[in-house]
């Protein structure tokens, strides 16, 4: 399958979804047997937001075996889930990896509400913060900063993929391809930032 195939069907999920109308999954013992002796094949690394708001196997209406997932708050990375991301694109030869994040972000808006009142954010969550703090840094003065902020935080992760070693060569050598895409928390529809 081709990186273009698969956002194809990404695509094609997500109207099913957001009109209603979900496909029926295959959750037989036999499918589960099948995963089980013949490992797994899915089509897209999404790398997304951990909002219960946002499960991606739902979102984009696929089965089990389908997406190779890797959630944080934020949507962000760091070298454990880059290394997923390396290993679905590496080893699993996933064609396309979608950095998938969403309205009304509440990682996000952590980040932009500590900024405002000049606040420290304490503990593991500061991991996230940070992250998302260069984003932010980019888009200050935007009319609506938490949805500036969203949109830069899913580029600036999709370019932090990019730069990657491992997945810099595969995209090199045309064996990947990387996305950005948002989903509308109120619509439930996804919109992908950039073409493949």
């Amino acid at each position: 399958m081709t990186a273009f195939e698969s956002k194809s069907k990404l695509v094609i999920g997500n109207d099913r979804f957001a009109a209603g109308l979900p496909a029926v999954k295959d959750l037989s013992q036999s499918r589960i047997h099948d995963l089980s002796d013949n490992g797994q094949h899915p089509f897209a690394v999404i790398i997304c937001c951990a909002d219960s708001r946002v499960p991606p196997e739902i979102v984009f209406d696929q089965g089990l075996g389908d997406l190779f997932i890797v959630r944080t708050a934020g949507n962000v990375l760091d070298d454990v889930g880059m290394g997923s991301v390396e290993y679905g694109a590496q080893h699993l030869h996933i064609p396309l990896i979608v950095v998938l994040g969403h309205e009304k972000c509440g990682a996000v808006k952590a980040t932009v509400d500590a900024d405002i009142r000049h606040e420290s954010i304490h503990g593991c969550i500061k991991s996230i913060t940070d992250k998302i703090e260069k984003s932010l840094k980019k888009v200050r003065g935007a009319k609506d900063i938490c949805e500036a902020c969203e949109d830069e935080n899913i580029r600036n992760t999709v370019d932090e993929i990019k730069r990657n070693k491992v997945i810099g060569s595969l995209l090199k050598a045309g064996q990947v391809e990387i996305a950005g895409a948002k989903y509308g928390i109120n619509s439930g529809k996804i919109t992908f930032f950039n073409s493949i």
